[in-house]
């Protein structure tokens, strides 16, 4: 398939720009794939999410945490930079996207500060094609906290706020890394995930660290060009376990996220618990572990995009998305969900 084939019109006004009063006030767009005819689609409540899963089944949620991966800061020549954490490799380095009026040179020094007139150097130590290589004098997450800004979205406007730190941010996170949200997992508070619990619905959690590379465009109109970015990964025994035991009683595994889902599936590719991955899911992939997933709406040309068209199938996601416009739900990080279940791997 083609880059093109992931492309469609969506009104700006439909891009969500602030949360709801509740993360549970979203609705929910159920795509049921059934066989080879179309997916049957309907229109809920996420609240419904209470009947839609069923005992036996496993809910998987990423516990990454966003980190304040924006910084600012200037060359000693003068000029601006801002850089934006891709993901930490060391613990006094990092592989950051850099924004600059002349791309900087290996062994620039840029004087990152923040809003207390504070200051420290990073020095460029490496560039891949891509993302820069940087040192800081100490340690990455002590500095972030420091003089790093929530790094919202680029289609979100506004300036990063209080809300959005409360709001930017799952329930479940507790692994700092990510530099942005996963969230579909944005859509539950304490009272639901206690709801599903007295429900005997299980839960597990893995962890990605999400990178600033998601919202790279595909530049390549032949997919099998593009090039992904790496994204840690860890899936732990005992989701591991969870997983053997839910599958082998009839149960549903059910990805909260696409990410939840690229390190379930990274995990079954390469029977490693944790490492690093650059695994891109397009149709035709066969999935070894996901069932179902809840996912937000996803950007036009974009790598989720094409993972949501092999898990529910092209056509399905393609009507889904007309369905969703025609009808006006909220699309990307704020928006609404959808609850795609999986269709036939020979349909696929």
């Amino acid at each position: 398939m083609q880059l093109s084939d992931f492309n469609y019109d969506l009104p700006p006004q439909l891009i969500a720009q602030h949360p709801l009063a509740n993360r549970t006030d979203s609705r929910l767009l159920e795509v049921k794939a059934e066989g080879s005819n179309a997916a049957l689609l309907i229109d809920r409540q996420f609240r419904d999410i209470l009947n839609l899963i069923k005992l036996g089944d496993l809910l998987v949620f990423n516990d990454t945490k966003v980190i304040p991966a924006r910084l600012h800061g200037k060359k000693e020549t003068g000029g601006n930079v801002e850089l934006l954490i891709e993901r930490i490799s060391a613990e006094n380095q990092a592989w950051v996207q850099i924004r600059a009026s002349k791309a900087p040179k290996t062994g620039t020094i840029v004087h990152v500060y923040n809003k207390a007139g504070e200051t420290f150097p990073v020095e460029m130590i490496g560039y891949d094609g891509r993302f820069y290589e940087v040192r800081f004098p100490e340690n990455v997450f002590s500095l972030l906290e420091r003089f790093g800004e929530l790094p919202l979205p680029p289609y979100i406007e506004h300036q990063p706020n209080q809300e959005d730190a409360n709001r930017y941010q799952t329930v479940v996170a507790k692994n700092p890394g990510a530099v942005a949200a996963p969230t579909a997992g944005l859509h539950f508070d304490e009272a639901i995930l206690n709801e599903l619990r007295e429900l005997g619905i299980k839960q597990a959690t893995v962890t990605l660290h999400v990178g600033a590379g998601t919202f790279t465009p595909v530049r390549e109109e032949d997919l099998s060009k593009h090039k992904m970015h790496y994204e840690w990964f860890s899936v732990p025994a005992e989701t591991i376990a969870a997983i053997e035991a839910t599958h082998k009683a009839g149960g549903r595994v059910i990805a909260v996220g696409t990410t939840s889902l690229r390190a379930l599936e990274s995990q079954a590719q390469t029977q490693q618990d944790s490492g690093e991955t650059n695994l891109f899911i397009t149709p035709g992939y066969v999935f070894k572990t996901v069932d179902c997933l809840l996912t937000n709406f996803h950007l036009p040309k974009s790598t989720l995009l094409m993972l949501v068209s092999a898990f529910a199938g092209v056509d399905n996601i393609r009507n889904a998305y007309q369905h969703a416009i025609q009808n006006e739900y909220r699309f990307f990080s704020y928006g609404d969900a959808m609850l795609l279940s999986r269709l036939n791997q020979t349909n696929s």
